[in-house]
């Protein structure tokens, strides 16, 4: 057999059900022959956003698979490889590369030359007998250590040369292999978080990616310890648990803040503790212990007192066990909650202004809190985009089972989370999966409305349109009141009925919740909606003390 269907025969054998590609590649065709299905995305770097949901979704049970153009298509592609190694998602990435007679000559496009910093994983495939080989080490990457994209160019003249079909046949698909901390290192940090007046739990998305959920409820009720999330970490706690802060990034609940500033210990979970402009920053002075897979992590951005290297789920059942055997029974939490109900009680007092406003234009506040009156937590998936709409989602959504928010962003590229919200659909049909968007972002994505009419993808996009770039004004005055700069214009409604989906303008804010139950009924057909409604800009977040550099 030929090389590409070497490639699309151990695709099927890994269970891929999709490729996401564009513009063109031999393996477009090849794995349709192999029946899974191509979908065609407007652009390279959507192709990596949809596979990055589709990952997410399945916790990397199932990896999401691309496919773009060699040398051009190579070459578009690389943001959005930038964006899945800063969050890292493992993803495949399958381009095509020039000849091997016409690599390395000046100015050809080769991936593999230029893809070593943002990937875990690149090669070119140098022989058709080498495809089963590099596939088993690039699927072993995927599922182990670190996790992140891999990529393997494939020469279009390696995709063209014959194979010999038996090695295909006896292709097994790699395992993945999951490990314990140090004993000695778990008998630390138990003692260190019952001996602890004031811990903090801090969920990562180790966690969801472990689905250590119940674990990590279990330890925090055995310690009555407060769980809060990373942005990325959201929805690995049930937010409607007593002893749940909240999420924080680079905006947070208030429980977050306090509760961090005034803990003796901060236990990461499946956290890389990293600092950057979308993480929330975390209080100096602290003991702090890091339940990581990646060694990198460790003392990366601050000192590590205890480091627990390992699978999160099967960690935390360590530790579990630890713990309960230093303890005669699971502590009292009712003073901890109700310290934690006031807080977030008073927090909610202070917003209600906005999250219940009235006003024309509609505050986006009050867009949120519909969206969390009327989805139903069980059986729906909200993501964000980058900006405003990130930072005024994050603290307000609740999230109540795991992945019903799909947080990320250590990279922030506008319009990312439509593509996410395409292949998380795709993962999870059954589902209501919504993007939260402002008209920026969707400036970058727009014509991806014509992928999910076409594909049939039922996805919900509520688009605040606030006409303009929110939270930018302020830093160019010159540039606003002479040039109308950051100013946007548009119909986003009428330029998605055109391009086959639902498309509804809302004005006022008593129409909001019935417009997203109107929507989201749409969607349960496979036609995907957009609400665009007009919001004023808010820039008016829900942070708390200094933010990281």
């Amino acid at each position: 057999m030929k090389g590409n269907a070497a490639v699309a025969r151990i695709l099927k054998r890994e269970g891929v059900e999709y490729l996401f590609c564009f513009p063109s590649n031999p393996l477009i065709e090849a794995c349709a022959v192999e029946g899974i299905r191509p979908i065609l995305a407007r652009t390279e770097r959507t192709v990596l956003s949809m596979a990055d949901g589709y990952t997410r979704v399945h916790n990397a049970r199932k990896i999401g698979v691309c496919a773009v153009q060699r040398a051009s298509g190579s070459e578009n592609t690389f943001g959005g490889v930038a964006q899945v190694f800063s969050d890292s998602t493992p993803v495949l990435i399958l381009p095509g590369g020039n000849p091997r007679r016409r690599q390395y000559v000046p100015y050809s496009f080769d991936a593999k030359d230029h893809y070593r910093n943002t990937t875990k994983l690149v090669e070119s495939v140098s022989h058709a007998d080498r495809i089963p080989e590099l596939m088993r080490r690039a699927f072993s990457a995927l599922r182990n250590g670190r996790r992140g994209p891999v990529m393997l160019e494939i020469p279009s003249d390696v995709g063209g040369e014959e194979i010999d079909e038996g090695a295909i046949a006896a292709y097994a698909p790699p395992r993945e292999y999951r490990s314990m901390a140090d004993p000695d290192e778990v008998e630390q940090a138990a003692r260190a978080l019952v001996d602890a007046r004031r811990p903090v739990l801090l969920a990562g998305q180790g966690v969801l990616y472990s689905e250590a959920h119940a674990e990590l409820r279990e330890l925090a009720e055995l310690l009555a310890a407060p769980v809060m999330a990373t942005m990325n970490g959201k929805s690995a706690f049930p937010e409607d648990h007593r002893l749940a802060l909240g999420a924080a990034g680079a905006s947070s609940t208030e429980a977050c803040a306090t509760f961090l500033t005034k803990s003796d210990l901060i236990f990461g979970v499946g956290a890389s503790f990293s600092a950057n402009t979308y993480s929330h920053p975390l209080p100096a002075g602290k003991l702090m212990i890091q339940l990581t897979m990646h060694e990198g992590d460790l003392n990366k951005d601050h000192p590590t007192d205890i480091g627990l290297v390992g699978d999160a789920k099967l960690v935390l059942r360590q530790l579990i066990a630890a713990v309960e055997a230093k303890l005669d029974r699971p502590r009292d939490a009712s003073e901890v909650a109700a310290e934690i109900a006031g807080i977030k009680a008073s927090w909610l007092e202070t917003w209600m202004p906005r999250l219940t406003s009235d006003e024309a234009p509609i505050s986006p506040y009050r867009v949120i809190w519909e969206m969390n009156r009327i989805f139903d937590k069980q059986t729906s998936m909200v993501t964000h985009d980058a900006g405003n709409p990130r930072d005024q989602l994050l603290p307000f959504y609740e999230a109540l089972t795991p992945r019903g928010y799909l947080g990320w962003g250590k990279s922030t590229h506008l319009g990312w989370g439509y593509g996410l919200g395409l292949g998380a659909k795709l993962a999870a049909p059954d589902k209501l999966v919504a993007n939260f968007l402002g008209d920026a972002a969707f400036g970058m994505v727009g014509m991806e409305v014509e992928t999910a009419a076409r594909e049939k993808i039922g996805l919900l996009t509520i688009l605040i349109n606030n006409q303009g770039m929110g939270g930018y004004p302020a830093g160019y005055p010159t540039a606003v009141e002479q040039f109308n700069f950051s100013n946007l214009t548009g119909n986003y409604a009428k330029l998605a009925e055109a391009l086959g989906a639902h498309g509804e303008r809302i004005e006022k804010a008593a129409d909001v919740a019935t417009a997203l139950e109107r929507a989201s009924k749409i969607t349960i057909d496979g036609r995907p909606a957009l609400l665009e409604i007009m919001t004023r800009q808010e820039p008016v977040l829900s942070r708390f003390g200094p933010r990281n550099p």
